[in-house]
């Protein structure tokens, strides 16, 4: 591939005058540089099963310190069904990976080089997952302060404490939510979930944690319109309540066919139990703890206010509590401090009483209710540390426990008891209603469902293999797009005799665009019948096939492009998706567009066309594998580069870094950028090269590169982009 056409890959419809700049500002005189190293310093899908054949249960026992017991035997537990003892048939510990665990080899216990971009993971299969985690933010119930420091708290967590193997997702209660399709390793997508936390002002949180006695608009007892404004704010808590535990359903639901140690952690400002219509929710909380046992899914719970006084402070005017103490004030009769204690008292209940919905969701599905603590980060913490591992008993129930005579909505109570010596704490599911889980029936489902289950599901299809390279740009003419390069493996699709000669291949192919709530944006669907001649078709067969979408952008932010292709004459689906971000350029502040990789011997980007093959077609911007001793080309814009006010020219500077594992193995020089005849000095080319050394340990490698304004407010003058690859041999 020239390094035209590399830029060319990001490029709709616009040319560039003259040479194209080197990244060293002069032609390629000299071979590039080689890279070299520097010196680096049991199935538990089916954890809960409530058949008329297994009760089976999970649960994590502690000794009087807190620290979990592995090591019971089955006859040092007692399991009781309402109160009557059962005989223990099924058991068995699994353990589970410990959070921040660390390597002892000497690369992995390096300090990561806090420049280095984010690793992205690689595409997981059901087998790499040992967690899936839900992280539900309740912003319906939080106020404007527990949201700044929730935000704080996710990112150490996807930082420092989210571990290789986790599945993780981030929902906001007051979102629209599509909970399976946001579940990822990719701490970017997370990242960009975490920074789109806002204060939902509408809902029952207030500015603060606990709003101040006497303030302006509260609705206190005293007040003249004191029931109505009791029972609309009853009403306005209730509606709430109920629409967080819809969001929580919902994500149940979405965890139930995840594989690994599945888990909520509900993060809230508090869900009382006590309101208007308090049977209602009473109900909804029930049906949602058996909902979660039943998908062996454990609810942690976390309240963001952390500890909180809840006496008298400076910002509460007691002054103001009701008019007839102001009118005591004003004669200079004193006034009674009865009223004041009151509504001390009244906060008091108030946020123990919306503590016991957390208590409620937790103690019913065998998880823990982190309360009273300014320590998020080790809430979370302690959550991650706690599904190290769990027992699982089980035993055959009696008729009776699923008699239809009994009614389906017979709750059985469980209890579990340790007998060896000691003192020991117990956490499981504490029951479950009187109606077997039902057999899930094998369903027919239409091409459409199918591609449409690929395009959700956190885990590639791949019967079908593919490769996806996505990359943000901008030109002139259509605004910022993303352009998305789909390798497809050709043996892979069923090509029959056409009936003009040759060979042809029909397949459906669906892609869709995601914005950061997990809300659609975009979407296309399209069934291609692929007529190749022979010679063509040989040359598929050895190389794949290449397929390009575009995809414009109306918005900045972050994104998530995937894509399903099904064979229909086999039914067979593959899968892939990448995570963007897309800059405002609106705000005339540096940015880079994607960046393109290639091998110069790679050829052209559509080798589906007639033309010349390609000698390595791995090496292609699509594919970005490069062998030991290839020559590595890159390629990227630059926009919203400031001009010199005299010379009306841009004062830039370029570099490039390789990094794996998130160390620094290579840095190039920081070079001036030469601008030759280039027009349109808002989108600037930039292209360079280096050899890949043959001594670079094959594996997965990082490209970033960077680019300093010199011109530019100093605290937007550098912008980097990276784009990941591999080393094989």
């Amino acid at each position: 591939m020239t390094i035209r056409s590399l830029i060319a890959v990001l490029i709709v419809g616009q040319m560039f005058c003259g040479a194209l700049a080197q990244q060293s500002g002069t032609g390629r005189s000299s071979p590039p540089p080689a890279v070299s190293p520097q010196p680096q310093k049991p199935d538990e899908d089916d954890v809960v099963k409530i058949t008329t054949n297994l009760v089976q249960v999970d649960a994590i026992v502690t000794d009087k310190s807190g620290k979990i017991v592995t090591d019971l035997k089955p006859e040092e537990f007692e399991i009781s069904e309402d109160g009557k003892r059962q005989q223990i048939t099924h058991f068995s510990y699994n353990s589970a990976p410990v959070s921040g665990a660390r390597s002892n080899s000497p690369a992995a216990n390096q300090v990561p080089d806090k420049d280095a971009p984010i690793v992205p993971p690689r595409n997981l299969t059901r087998d790499d997952v040992r967690r899936s985690v839900a992280i539900v933010v309740d912003d319906l119930g939080m106020s404007f302060e527990s949201i700044s420091y929730v935000r704080n708290a996710l990112k150490k967590f996807v930082a420092e404490q989210m571990q290789p193997g986790d599945l993780v997702s981030i929902i906001r209660t007051a979102g629209g939510v599509s909970a399976l399709q946001q579940f990822s390793a990719d701490k970017r997508q997370l990242n960009a979930a975490i920074d789109h936390l806002r204060w939902y002002p509408l809902g029952r949180g207030d500015v603060s944690p606990t709003s101040p006695l006497g303030a302006p608009g509260l609705k206190l007892p005293g007040m003249a319109d004191r029931s109505n404004a009791e029972s609309q704010d009853a009403f306005r808590e209730e509606v709430f309540s109920i629409g967080t535990i819809g969001t929580l359903h919902h994500v149940v639901r979405g965890l139930h066919d995840l594989p690994g140690r599945k888990s909520i952690l509900f993060i809230s400002d508090g869900l009382k139990i006590m309101v208007a219509d308090r049977i209602r929710l009473l109900e909804a909380l029930r049906a949602l703890t058996d909902e979660a046992n039943r998908a062996s899914v454990v609810i942690y719970t976390m309240d963001a206010r952390g500890v909180q006084t809840l006496g008298l402070d400076a910002a509460d005017n007691t002054r103001l509590l009701s008019p007839m103490g102001a009118r005591m004030d004003k004669l200079g009769l004193g006034r009674s401090m009865t009223e004041a204690e009151q509504q001390v008292m009244a906060r008091h209940n108030s946020f123990f009483e919306s503590q016991n919905g957390l208590h409620y969701l937790a103690e019913q599905t065998g998880g823990i209710a982190v309360l009273n603590t300014n320590n998020l980060s080790g809430g979370i913490q302690r959550v991650i540390d706690d599904q190290r591992g769990y027992y699982l008993i089980g035993y055959r129930p009696e008729e009776s426990t699923f008699d239809p005579k009994s009614g389906r909505r017979t709750f059985h109570h469980l209890s579990l008891k340790v007998t060896r010596p000691g003192k020991y704490q117990v956490r499981m599911r504490n029951g479950f209603f009187g109606r077997p889980d039902e057999a899930r029936k094998a369903e027919e489902k239409t091409a459409a469902q199918q591609l449409l289950d690929a395009l959700s599901s956190p885990f590639g299809a791949t019967d079908i293999r593919l490769q996806l390279t996505s990359l943000f740009a901008n030109d002139a003419a259509n605004g910022s797009y993303m352009r998305s390069l789909l390798h497809i493996e050709a043996k892979d699709l069923t090509f029959k005799e056409a009936t003009a000669g040759g060979h042809e291949a029909v397949f459906d192919l669906v892609a869709m665009t995601f914005g950061d709530t997990g809300t659609a944006v975009d979407y296309t669907a399209q069934t291609y019948t692929l007529q190749l001649p022979e010679e063509h078709y040989q040359r598929a067969l050895r190389q794949g096939l290449v397929y390009n979408v575009t995809v414009p952008i109306k918005k900045a932010g972050a994104y998530h492009f995937r894509i399903a292709l099904r064979d229909t004459a086999t039914g067979h689906i593959g899968s892939a998706s990448q995570y963007i971000e897309v800059p405002d350029l609106n705000n005339q502040r540096l940015a880079l567009s994607g960046v393109v990789l290639s091998d110069s011997k790679a050829g052209a980007v559509d080798n589906a066309k007639p033309g010349a093959e390609l000698n390595d077609p791995a090496a292609s911007p699509a594919v970005r594998d490069f062998r030991q001793g290839a020559q590595l080309e890159w390629g990227y814009l630059i926009y919203n580069a400031q001009l010199d006010k005299q010379t009306q020219r841009p004062q830039l500077t370029t570099s490039v870094r390789l990094f794996r594992d998130g160390q620094m193995v290579f840095s190039g020089s920081e070079l001036p950028l030469a601008i030759d005849r280039q027009k349109d000095l808002q989108r600037l080319p930039v292209s360079g090269a280096v050899i890949l050394g043959t001594d670079l340990t094959p594996g997965e490698y990082i490209l970033q590169v960077r680019v300093t304004d010199t011109l530019a407010e100093k605290k937007y003058r550098t912008a980097t982009q990276w784009m990941d690859f591999q080393i094989v041999k």
